[in-house]
C-alpha cells in the first residue's frame, strides 16, 4: 500500500527560536507554530480555532530560524509527521510533532532577530526567504541547502543552493 506522510503549515511562532547542538555540532531547535483556523458554526457565529504544533528544525534550517525568527514571525513549514515514544515513570507516551524540512519566511510581524532589520524578515525588501532541504531525505543529520541571501557557514560539507 503506498503512503505519502507531508504537512504543510502557515502561522506565528509562539515563542523566540533557541538553537542547540549535537554533540557531532547539529543545529537542532523545537518551535511551536500557532496555527489560526476560522470557522462559523451551527448557529452562524464566526469562531476561530486556534491549534498549536511542536516542529522540529534541523542543521541549517535551524540555524538560519535562529538567526531571523522571533516570537510572533509568520512562517511556511513544510515537512512530515512523526511520532515520538518513550516511557516515563512506567507510562508509555507519546507526541506526535512535524520535523520540518522546509522553512519560509512570511510577511512582517513579530520581531526580528541578529542581522535581519527591524521588519520581522531577513532582508528589508519584503520579500519572502526559503529555507529547503532535500525532500527524499530521511536522515535529519545533514545539514540543509540555503539561498544565497542567507548567510553560509563556514564549516562542514558544501551545501548546495537552490535558486529561488
Amino acid at each position: 500500500m503506498a503512503s505519502f506522510n507531508r504537512v504543510i503549515l502557515v502561522g506565528n511562532l509562539t515563542r523566540d527560536v533557541d538553537v542547540k547542538y549535537t554533540t557531532s555540532q547539529l543545529a537542532v531547535t523545537d518551535i511551536t507554530l500557532a496555527v489560526n483556523d476560522r470557522r462559523k458554526t451551527a448557529s452562524g457565529e464566526w469562531v476561530e480555532e486556534t491549534t498549536f504544533v511542536d516542529i522540529t528544525l534541523w542543521g541549517r534550517t535551524a540555524e538560519v530560524a535562529g538567526e531571523y525568527l522571533g516570537k510572533g514571525s509568520s512562517v511556511l513549514i513544510e515537512g512530515r509527521l512523526k511520532l515520538d515514544r518513550w516511557e516515563k515513570d512506567g507510562q508509555k507516551q507519546s507526541k506526535l510533532r512535524v520535523v520540518g524540512e522546509r522553512l519560509q519566511m512570511l510577511g512582517k510581524r513579530g520581531g526580528s532577530r541578529g542581522q535581519a532589520g527591524s521588519s520581522g524578515q531577513a532582508g528589508s525588501s519584503g520579500q519572502a526567504m526559503h529555507m529547503h532541504s532535500d525532500p527524499a531525505r530521511t536522515d535529519q543529520s545533514q545539514p540543509t541547502s540555503v539561498p544565497e541571501s542567507a548567510p553560509q557557514a563556514s564549516s562542514g560539507p558544501p551545501q548546495d543552493e537552490i535558486p529561488f
